[in-house]
């Protein structure tokens, strides 16, 4: 192979492929090659050439830039800029028109230098350029080009001749500084050879997502031995299992290859996504790329036994081999799901093997996860991110109990589904017992499809009280013997809507009329995106806001470990369940007459429905979930009132708000509107007023903390611009809930505030997104909340 540095004369066949350290592994390469068509192009200094026999190509440069102000001497061709970040260019925001975005910049200002090597210097020479706004451009120390504005497309500017004579033969310093103010950002420069068209191709996209300091306490103390080691399924406990969390092997390969990877890339701590922190990888999956694990594990073989292999969540759809048998697979990245592996289970080791294909930002359900993270939108997660066990059952076991209770009547009703699928219903009953703490309180036998248990004097669930009761469930044959046993709980609670006497559709539960005050809770944290980094974090986040003086969280386009609803349910916390929104939305009309779906193809329409209901399956049984909201802010909103009457048709049990902030349709029990960042509602319009009415979103007010930020060299923001201090920040937010009390007594049912913590570039929190600051004390939050419970 021979190299040389010059100002290149391009053939058609280019091939375009990022620097080395951007490559992640050897089997990577061909994924970032993209094609170029250009005839005869010239691009001066950008590039290396590489001879492979006939074949050419482009490495796209790599830049030093810093966010902060630099010395005065940063464009002199002797600074040192070995301390500076490195990034591919161009640099700026994914949206802006023209763009081609190798490094995200969202600052105001932007410091970049590169180095070029030419042969010779071109007769006409001049800047190939896009920027927005204002622009600097320095050759060799000496200032060529000064723009102000911004532009939306490359332009070639040419440099007289006093600028053409700042470039030599040989090595060249190129120094920009771009300063923008406001709307989208860009910044790219290339010294071209002006007689020659070129045009750019995009740059390669980077295997490495942000990579930021920021971590938690409970983060800080994951290890391979620790990581997640509690029975993930609260409300159907056995004794008998195995975690298999910990260290896996895993790889990266061609989306289109079939075959096992070898060698493996290395190692990454399950549960943990593929781009976090906390499984020590931290690579973005293409969605060209697939994900493979590999981990052995020993079991043994007992024929009066069946093995299944649980996976909490895999994002998003997967294969599943077991010593070399693939036993199943699976596609929806947010629910759990189980495979039998009985069959194929030898004595002592065993191998597993998963691969994962996740194809971030076509239809599948995503929730927030986005392959350029910006704004509201955060770093993709990819493969297994909640955890794997193995559990020992017997040959007829209880796949599943269903639980529903009557506050009114004081009971609890039992529905079971038993693995034999070949047996008559008749073959099984269920025995069920009540505990109230050590104390029996109820005990019942019944045919498998139908037991209630009642109980004296029953203590019934709510925020203020959250009262739940121990169940052992027994699967019991005709002969009466004991075949399968489960422990759970229950929490006996009703759900429903009342006017009050103003005619104002409120909330009830358990037939008392509650406001439903809650925080806007999305669940990403800085070490584990999308997994908390350890079932005490998660816990935490619950309690806060418990003292805080909450009573309701809506948990955002997230499913959350089954382990979070149980805190919520023996912490008194109310939830409103988003659905994880995904696919392509209509026109956001909010709550105009008119509304518009978006057409989903119906096998994109049956998926959606199917994760939605597995969803329900996994959740129902949950008593601090009283509502459900199928669409979030139109997206993804499509057949609208089917989605709405089949959910009402399958959890009758608990209210419908079925689009927060969306495109309001006559479905369900609640019309949802969202304002930032103080809260109003649209009173006039006569087409919901028998909806509960309710402020899905509002506030969202930041507050930087230092030491505590995301990134702190981006623009981290929050809505309606960012207070001057804490004092600023602590009466904007006295002000939202004084003007939502004023809402309250005008007929809006509850609540929602923007948000729990920071996300990433968002720092409207009332906890920072480590939770190790909390931008107003709980015990203060709860006294500024307490009008909202008054009369």
């Amino acid at each position: 192979m021979t190299v040389r540095n010059s100002c290149l004369n391009y053939p058609a066949n280019l091939r375009i492929v990022p620097p080395v350290e951007h490559m992640a592994m050897p089997r990577l390469f061909l994924r970032c090659v993209a094609t170029l068509t250009v005839a005869q192009s010239l691009l001066c200094g950008t590039a290396t050439q590489y001879s492979h026999g006939e074949e050419t190509t482009f490495v796209e440069p790599t830049w030093r830039y810093v966010t902060q102000p630099p010395s005065d001497t940063w464009f002199q061709t002797q600074f040192d800029d070995s301390k500076w970040q490195q990034g591919l260019g161009g640099f700026g925001d994914p949206e802006t028109p023209g763009a081609r975005v190798g490094t995200n910049w969202s600052t105001n200002d932007i410091w970049l230098r590169r180095e070029f090597e030419m042969s010779s210097v071109p007769a006409k020479v001049g800047l190939l350029l896009h920027h927005d706004e204002d622009v600097e451009v320095y050759i060799n120390g000496a200032k060529v080009k000064s723009l102000d504005g911004y532009t939306t497309e490359y332009q070639t500017l040419p440099l007289d001749d006093n600028a053409r004579g700042v470039l030599k033969p040989g090595k060249n310093t190129l120094a920009v500084h771009c300063h923008q103010t406001g709307g989208g950002q860009f910044i790219d420069v290339h010294v071209v050879d002006t007689e020659n068209a070129i045009k750019l191709p995009q740059p390669p996209r980077p295997t490495t997502p942000f990579k930021s300091e920021l971590i938690t306490r409970w983060g800080a103390e994951v290890t391979a031995d620790n990581a997640w080691r509690e029975y993930p399924r609260p409300q159907m406990v056995r004794s008998n299992w195995q975690n298999l969390n910990g260290m896996w092997d895993y790889a990266v390969a061609p989306k289109n290859e079939s075959s096992i990877p070898t060698p493996w890339d290395g190692k990454i701590l399950v549960p943990f996504c593929l781009e976090s922190k906390l499984s020590g990888v931290q690579r973005l999956l293409d969605p060209d790329e697939a994900l493979w694990y590999h981990r052995t594990f020993s079991a043994t073989k007992d024929r009066t036994q069946r093995s299944l292999l649980n996976f909490e969540a895999v994002d998003y759809a997967c294969r599943v081999w077991v010593n070399g048998h693939q036993v199943g697979s699976h596609q929806g990245g947010n629910v759990p799901f189980q495979l039998d592996i009985t069959d194929v289970l030898v004595e002592g080791s065993n191998e597993l093997i998963v691969r994962v294909d996740d194809a971030t930002e076509q239809m599948q359900l995503r929730g927030k996860q986005t392959l350029k993270p910006r704004g509201i939108w955060y770093t993709q997660v990819s493969g297994i991110w909640q955890t794997v066990w193995l559990e020992q059952v017997p040959l007829a076991y209880l796949q599943n109990v269903k639980i529903s209770t009557d506050a009114k009547a004081g009971t609890i009703s039992l529905r079971g589904l038993v693995s034999d699928e070949d047996a008559n219903r008749g073959d099984y009953q269920l025995k069920v017992v009540a505990l109230d703490g050590d104390r029996q309180v109820a005990e019942a036998v019944g045919p498998i499809a139908d037991v209630t248990l009642a109980i004296a004097d029953a203590k019934k669930w709510s925020p203020s009280s959250p009262h739940l009761y121990d169940l052992t469930i027994t699967l019991v044959s005709k002969e009466g013997q004991a075949l399968d046993e489960i422990k759970s709980y229950a929490g006996i609670r009703d759900v429903g809507k009342v006017q009050d006497e103003n005619g104002h559709w409120r909330f009830t539960l358990n037939g008392n009329i509650l406001f439903h005050w809650g925080t806007l809770d999305q669940g990403w944290w800085p070490d584990g995106l999308l997994t908390p980094p350890s079932d005490a974090g998660m816990a935490y986040d619950v309690q806060f806001l418990k003292d805080a003086g909450f009573n309701m969280i809506r948990k955002h386009i997230k499913v959350e470990p089954r382990r979070y609803y149980y805190h919520c349910d023996r912490l008194g916390m109310m939830l409103w369940q988003d659905q994880v929104s995904g696919g392509n939305g209509p026109r956001w009309s909010r709550l105009d007459e008119s509304p518009q779906d978006a057409q989903w193809s119906d096998n994109d329409h049956q998926q959606y429905l199917t994760e939605f209901a597995a969803m329900v399956d996994s959740l129902e049984n949950h008593p601090s979930i009283v509502t459900w909201i199928p669409f979030n802010e139109a997206w993804g909103q499509h057949r609208t009132m089917e989605v709405g009457q089949w959910i009402q048709q399958r959890d009758p049990s608990r209210n419908v708000n079925i689009a927060s902030g969306g495109n309001f349709w006559p479905v369900g029990d609640v019309v949802d509107h969202h304002q930032y960042p103080h809260p109003d509602f649209p009173f006039s319009a006569i087409r919901y007023q028998d909806f509960i009415k309710v402020v899905g979103e509002f506030g969202g007010h930041g507050l930087p903390v230092a030491g505590h930020l995301w990134d702190a060299s981006r623009r981290n923001w929050g809505y309606g611009n960012l207070p001057k201090d804490n004092a600023e920040y602590q009466q904007r937010y006295r002000e939202s809930i004084r003007l939502l009390n004023e809402l309250r007594h005008k007929g809006i049912a509850a609540g929602v505030y923007t948000q729990t913590t920071d996300v990433e570039g968002e720092i409207n929190g009332l906890l920072t997104y480590d939770r190790n600051v909390a931008k107003i004390p709980a015990a203060e939050l709860r006294e500024i909340h307490s009008q909202l419970f008054q009369p």
